[in-house]
């Protein structure tokens, strides 16, 4: 029995802010699946799960201050626990805009994008799932990175697309900034999966 236990809940913390995001992006796919009329309920779906997300944060972040003995460092804790909300506040950010622009049927690539992102959110949970016994880690950073790239790929295709036969200007405005935020998405994945990597490197 440790005189200083460490404080293993951070990595249920993280899971359960990873779970939101899951279906946060499975709402975010839908969304766009969906004709226009119809979105409201993902959108607020989505925004209750940002809320609920948010929640658990700020939970890593008081536990952090009151805990002696971390099972990781504190800097990286902090950091996995910022990134992964930052996923969340830009699927939230992306669905409120969907509803401010009053956009039309999605095209095909901001379809293809949402898919991309799903299977991403999804393989990066199953990474922070993996955290706490350290298993198989470092495959779901590499296959997050490799959905990141994909996500590029489509990601300018699909504006390269717009730009050449989309006529209505304020049409072109509103879906940029729909790619635009898609794409960041996919960033600050990224981002979570380089945490999660630097993270398998140094216990490993």
């Amino acid at each position: 029995m440790r005189l200083l236990p460490r404080e293993e809940e951070f990595f249920d913390l993280f899971v359960a802010v990873a779970q939101r995001n899951t279906v946060a992006a499975e709402h975010l796919r839908e969304l766009f699946d969906a004709p226009p009329e119809r979105r409201i309920a993902h959108v607020e779906a989505i925004k209750r799960l940002e809320h609920e997300a948010d929640q658990v944060t700020h939970e890593v972040v008081n536990r952090l201050d009151r805990t002696f003995i971390t099972p990781l460092d504190r800097e990286d804790i902090h950091q996995l626990a910022s990134d992964l909300d930052d996923v969340m506040d830009a699927i939230d950010g992306t669905a409120r805009r969907s509803q401010i622009f009053h956009l039309g049927p999605a095209p095909e690539g901001v379809k293809q994008l949402t898919e991309v992102i799903q299977r991403m959110v999804g393989v990066l949970a199953e990474g922070v799932g993996r955290l706490k016994k350290g298993d198989d880690v470092m495959k779901c950073s590499i296959e997050a990175k490799k959905l990141e790239e994909e996500g590029d790929a489509i990601y300018q295709d699909a504006l390269g697309q717009m730009f050449e036969t989309e006529r209505d200007a304020l049409e072109v405005i509103k879906w940029k900034e729909i790619y635009d935020n898609l794409e960041m998405t996919l960033d600050q994945g990224e981002d979570v999966a380089n945490v999660l990597e630097s993270i398998t490197l140094k216990h490993a």
